[in-house]
């Protein structure tokens, strides 16, 4: 399944034209006004217990998720990037929604590697079973709200789901736009992706974005701070302390310390853990928490 606000279909040889998909423009304007209205009912007539249910979170399968992850990172901010931050910020914020996909992703997406996915049987049943979680976190919470404490109708659909939809959305296109456009850039001063606090705080410690793009393979998207900028990664450590996660890849200070001195000479960016660009002096200088190996 693909992310499905983006079209993978074949590409063509013809030459590209930004084509806006109107019924997506209608869609996001619609969620938008019906997450603003849910702010208002907030303040004036919602219950408190329903405002909760407005951050729950729906966006795409883990599959569809991590490969145009992958691409955006292994081709950032060219037109084989789903959200190009070079097409402008809105473009990058949530026009890419808008229009059809640029034919150089729909040409590159098929040489990004998700074997390892493919092979994960916990994330093809979700990418399988995916589109009927929409149930569970757009119709079901509305229903509890009018069923456990008698919220009505429309409070309901627009604050658990219009500001759910608003708030989480907007807060996670932060990374794809303003992380990409103002920030210091500490790691590589080369390429848009910048250190964002507010970013960070929106996102959940996702604002760190010079250092992400430099380091992708580093769990903790940061070289430094704390839990308060990264909530993300308190959840991560806390499932590395009870051993549900493991193999996390980190950078010692060595490997930061040579990467922010060589990258004035122009050198390449580091892509993934895998990747044929990653070198093997890079790969041991590398810290891994919680190393589990492989019978």
């Amino acid at each position: 399944s693909g992310h499905y606000f983006i079209d993978v279909t074949a590409p063509t040889d013809k030459v590209y034209q930004l084509k806006i998909v109107w019924f997506r423009v209608l869609r996001v304007v619609y969620f938008h006004l019906a997450g603003l209205y849910g702010l208002y009912l907030v303040f004036t007539s919602a219950y408190l217990v329903t405002t909760v249910f407005a951050f729950l979170l729906h966006m795409s399968s883990v599959l569809s998720w991590a490969r145009n992850h992958r691409i955006h990172h292994k081709y950032s901010e060219t037109d084989a990037d789903p959200h190009n931050a070079k097409r402008g910020f809105f473009f990058s914020h949530c026009g890419w929604i808008m229009v059809h996909t640029h034919p150089e992703f729909k040409k590159k997406i098929s040489q990004i590697d998700v074997s390892d996915l493919l092979a994960d049987p916990l994330v093809m049943f979700q990418d399988r079973y995916f589109r009927w979680s929409v149930l569970f976190v757009s119709v079901v919470p509305p229903l509890l709200a009018m069923y456990c404490w008698d919220e009505t109708l429309s409070n309901a659909w627009h604050v658990v789901f219009g500001l759910r939809f608003m708030t989480t959305y907007n807060c996670t296109f932060l990374i794809n736009s303003v992380a990409h456009l103002w920030g210091n850039r500490p790691y590589d001063k080369f390429i848009n992706p910048s250190q964002n606090l507010g970013v960070a705080i929106f996102a959940l410690g996702e604002g760190w974005h010079n250092y992400h793009h430099v380091f992708p393979w580093d769990y903790k998207t940061a070289e430094l701070g704390n839990y308060s900028t990264n909530i993300t990664i308190m959840f991560i450590d806390f499932f590395a302390w009870i051993g549900w996660a493991y193999n996390l890849k980190t950078v010692s200070p060595d490997l930061v310390a040579a990467r922010v001195k060589r990258t004035g000479d122009g050198s390449h960016d580091v892509w993934g853990w895998n990747d044929k660009d990653l070198t093997q002096e890079e790969k041991l200088k590398a810290t891994i928490i919680n190393r589990k190996t492989r019978s």
